[in-house]
């Protein structure tokens, strides 16, 4: 896979999500280890509730 892409998938939330559950269910591992896939996840959560809200804002005016 191209360098490029490898640094576009940090962007995908699929990616945190998928590594936090592999981690979990396979491995056994808690979250204290995952914390910087929980805190991206946390991070797209946030920004996509901040999107809705301005866009239903929008929507209602």
């Amino acid at each position: 896979m191209p360098m490029i892409f490898k640094h576009l998938l940090i962007l995908n939330p699929l990616r945190h999500y998928v590594a936090i559950l592999r981690a979990i269910v396979l491995k056994g591992i808690g979250l204290g280890v995952l914390w910087p896939h929980a805190i991206a996840l946390a991070l797209f959560a946030t920004v996509l509730l901040f999107v809705s809200i301005n866009r239903f804002r929008h929507q209602l005016s």
